[in-house]
This record gives C-alpha cells, structure tokens and sequence, in this order.
C-alpha cells in the first residue's frame, strides 16, 4: 500500500466530503470487475469512495475488504467508516506519454 500523509488524508476527505458513493461491492466481494472499475476512476480523479453492501459483509469485515482493496491496487486507504471506505493514490505514468513540445 502506498502512503499517506494526514495533511493529505484531510484533503481528500474534505473533497469526498458531500460525494456519494461511485463504487459499490456487491454480494459476490471484491471482483475482478470492481477493481477493475476502482482501477479506472483512481487513474482518472486519484480519490474513490466505495460503499460496501450488507450482503457481501457476510463473509468480511469492512476494514478487511477496504484493506486488500487497497493493497491490490497499491492505493492508500484515507479511511474506513462504517460500510463506506475512501481510497487515493496518485495518477500512474503514462509508460509511453510524451512531454509536448512546443
């Protein structure tokens, strides 16, 4: 899992702050799918608020799921409160993005 600062940590909260949820993991966990989709929006906004449903809390914790959401994605966790984890992580490079030239 990547680091966090707790200055950066309030920031992205603050910016979450009246955001809802744009994830969900469903019944069946943490799929291929879903981290394929949180993969997505942390490339693209860096911060991703994901909601937990009741049904799939019934085989993990939230903290565990938001845990190893985190360390697949190498992403950190900013915070877990009840059903509902937020995650960041800064933009990757792009391998083959080219500075412009002007």
């Amino acid at each position: 899992m990547s680091k966090i600062t707790s200055k950066m940590k309030r920031h992205v909260k603050h910016e979450l702050k009246e955001e809802g949820p744009t994830i969900w993991v469903g019944k069946d966990g943490l799929t291929p799918q879903v981290l394929i989709q949180v993969e997505n929006q942390l490339q693209r906004t860096k911060m991703v608020k994901i909601r937990i449903l009741k049904s799939a809390l019934l085989t993990d914790t939230a903290k565990a799921i938001a845990t190893r959401t985190a360390e697949q994605l190498d992403a950190a966790l900013v915070e877990v409160r009840g059903h509902v984890f937020i995650l960041y992580r800064r933009r990757k490079k792009q391998p083959n993005a080219e500075p412009n030239k002007q």
